[in-house]
């Protein structure tokens, strides 16, 4: 490894020892995610990434270099880290997130990317087709726009007496196609939308805090890294304030969230190193069509219910894949 590179790597508080190896030939993959490396969750999914790749016949250290990083919710530092890592000239890029895309579009134009926790790739210009990506990008989304009306029905199934939701995101960060959507489920389950748009802790504080001022109000938290990143903050301001909460992420719920509907992804990530593998040899992205989710789950925890004062409806309980206890 040459000098200003181990400067670069030991310089970086989220990257991870990489080591060297005597068999050849070494393959080296960037990484880059919107949360911590400290999370948990964060750290489930970059195991689970190492695991696949194993299995998959690629060892860190021996035959791969995994840089990894994690931009904690703020672009600016995405705009930073892709650009390091876009200077380390790796062989494939893995994008973790639609701000990671955004910021590897920018700085890697011509490098092999690997997306993978994006909800609309076509709406945002980082593939032609989910069919045939062309260019240098493809990989796995998360969402389909529909999924807004599942997520606002099962809300309102837990929680009848609720009249107003509040929509949670970040402008810089959030999935924004999924708006319209949310928008056009409105009138079916009667429900009064209120956006609350949020850039910081402070922020989010503050517009939950204002939204819960009302009564009969519920919360919709927008898949993204700033929810991750903020989810204990969340999770108490939805507890204090009383607030049922549809959430986008499994962890959510195991950690004392109302309810979830959508997918892992610690699960996703370990997918997408199948894509890895195939650029790894010799795959191009444009022939790698875009894989969409192939397994939603619906988690709900009868013991945050209970604390909410829900009486939640047997048939509901039923059509969870996971009942928190």
């Amino acid at each position: 490894m040459r000098r200003r590179n181990f400067i670069m790597l030991v310089a970086s508080a989220a990257a991870y020892p990489l080591g060297t190896s005597a068999q050849g030939n070494v393959r080296r993959i960037g990484v880059m995610a919107g949360g911590k490396p400290s999370d948990p969750e964060s750290q489930a999914s970059y195991q689970k990434l190492r695991q696949r790749l194993g299995e998959l016949g690629w060892e860190q250290g021996r035959n791969i270099q995994i840089e990894y990083r994690w931009w904690a919710g703020d672009p600016a530092l995405a705009d930073a880290q892709a650009a390091e890592l876009a200077g380390l000239r790796p062989d494939v890029l893995l994008a973790i997130s639609t701000p990671s895309v955004e910021a590897f579009k920018r700085h890697a134009q011509t490098l092999p990317i690997v997306f993978t926790v994006v909800a609309d790739p076509v709406g945002a210009g980082f593939v032609q087709s989910l069919g045939k990506p062309g260019g240098n990008i493809t990989g796995f989304t998360t969402f389909e726009p529909e999924m807004a009306g599942k997520w606002l029905q099962l809300l309102k199934q837990a929680a009848p007496e609720i009249r107003r939701v509040a929509a949670v995101f970040n402008p810089r960060t959030a999935p924004m196609i999924l708006m319209p959507s949310v928008e056009a489920a409105i009138p079916a389950v009667q429900l009064q939308l209120v956006p609350a748009p949020a850039h910081n802790a402070t922020e989010l504080e503050q517009a939950i805090s204002r939204f819960a001022e009302q009564p009969h109000g519920g919360l919709l938290i927008f898949p993204d890294a700033f929810p991750l990143v903020h989810r204990q903050l969340i999770l108490e301001l939805a507890a204090t304030h009383r607030l049922p909460a549809m959430y986008p992420f499994p962890f959510f719920v195991t950690e004392g969230g109302l309810m979830s509907y959508g997918v892992s992804i610690s699960h996703l990530v370990g997918r997408s190193a199948d894509y890895v593998d195939r650029v790894l040899r010799g795959a191009r992205p444009a022939d790698l069509p875009v894989q969409q989710p192939n397994e939603f789950q619906f988690l709900l925890n009868l013991k945050t219910a209970n604390a909410l004062g829900l009486s939640v409806p047997p048939t509901l309980v039923a059509q969870a894949d996971q009942v928190v206890e």
